[in-house]
């Protein structure tokens, strides 16, 4: 018996690996966070699957499935939203099942920064402009944040930040960050990446609290905000320059 912990990607069906959906059709159990896994996924379930919505429960509930499943000789599909590197409360689950001695897999997903760069039709790293990309949030109920992670360090660097987790407190995104990018920096907020009711909102740190005060986003959302957002009279890449000589282009 093994747990296959699958990267369920941003929320689109049709955006999670194939490994992850030839996973699940193999799968006699199927547990997946009902709040934020899209149930479209469902479908690649076995018709006699047992399908368990995760989100009401504990973490010693789900122990307790896992362990009933591993009695059972029944293998399990262990959905999580995106990918499960960042933010995907895997990691306390792995030690639980490291102390039965059950075997597991894990399989990564389109994580939803990446569904909502593409839903800004956007590179996130312009050359000369920004080269690095912060996945971030700010404290919450459920994770607070190590004293040292703070927007202010990571705005410090003019990286592009992707601000998860944090649409109920864009006060403080603003209030931190705006003297470090500068009133006009470009901001754009992604709402429900890749899902059918997906939306975008752009402005800048100055006008942001505004435009979403028209447009209210309750939660699952991206913030982003950088110069790259809006970067327009760029240096091109010298991967593709003419002169530029590498290896594959087999020129001497």
């Amino acid at each position: 018996m093994t747990v296959h912990f699958i990267g369920a990607g941003p929320g689109a069906a049709d955006l999670i690996t194939v490994r992850g959906r030839d996973l699940i059709g193999r799968c006699q159990v199927c547990l997946y966070a009902g709040s934020i896994v899209s149930p479209e996924l469902l479908k690649y379930c076995p018709p006699d699957a047992r399908i368990i919505d995760t989100a009401p429960m504990s973490l010693d509930e789900i122990e307790a499935e896992y362990l009933r499943a591993a009695n059972a000789g029944e293998d399990v599909a262990r959905l999580h939203s995106g990918d499960l590197s960042v933010w995907s409360a895997v990691a306390e689950q792995v030690r639980r099942l490291d102390k039965h001695g059950i075997a597991y897999t894990m399989t990564p997903g389109v994580p939803a920064f990446a569904a909502a760069a593409s839903a800004l039709g956007r590179e996130l790293t312009i050359p000369a402009v920004a080269q690095s990309l912060v996945l971030t949030r700010v404290s919450g109920r459920a994770s607070p944040m190590p004293n040292e992670e703070t927007l202010a360090r990571f705005g410090a660097t003019g990286s592009t930040l992707a601000i998860h987790l944090a649409i109920h407190a864009l006060s403080q995104v603003v209030q931190e960050l705006t003297p470090l990018y500068g009133a006009d920096c470009p901001v754009a907020i992604v709402v429900k990446a890749s899902w059918p009711d997906e939306r975008v909102l752009h402005g800048t740190l100055a006008d942001i609290e505004a435009r979403v005060a028209l447009e209210p986003i309750e939660r699952t959302a991206i913030i982003f905000v950088g110069r790259t957002l809006a970067a327009r009279d760029f240096r091109e890449s010298a991967l593709y320059d003419a002169a530029y000589q590498r290896r594959f282009r087999g020129r001497q």
